[in-house]
């Protein structure tokens, strides 16, 4: 699998594990209707944006086994939703090693690259 740099696609993050597969990773896939592909790291801004769209991903879930997100966790978002976000200056920053290439199919680069960090910030 390859990310939007035609590299080999890195881990997104496993505390709490993420993915459609929930593997760590932003692998997609037929059955992955909503193109969970885009690797962000959370902001307070983004997941109230995100409540805001019906889609509450700060609210933990323990019988689904989802902790609900906070600041600084990295979750594979559905790249549409991260689109939304950047369209109203909401979206929040990209890790361009783990966002899946099929994320393009949705996501202008351009845009991606805008919110990417660097290689220092996505060291921590």
């Amino acid at each position: 699998m390859q990310n939007v740099m035609g590299s080999d696609l890195a881990q997104c993050g496993c505390r709490p594990m993420t993915g459609w597969r929930r593997n760590g990773s932003c692998e997609t896939g037929p059955e992955d209707s909503g193109s969970h592909t885009v690797c962000a790291v959370m902001t307070d801004e983004f997941l109230e944006f995100s409540k805001s769209r019906g889609n509450d991903l700060s609210t933990p879930h323990p019988e689904f086994g989802f902790p609900g997100l906070r600041k600084g966790d990295r979750w594979c978002l559905c790249a549409a939703r991260w689109l939304e976000a950047y369209r109203v200056g909401k979206a929040p920053a990209v890790v361009l090693e783990a966002t899946h290439e099929a994320a393009l199919e949705i996501c202008p680069m351009e845009a991606l690259m805008q919110h990417a960090l660097t290689e220092t910030e996505t060291a921590n």
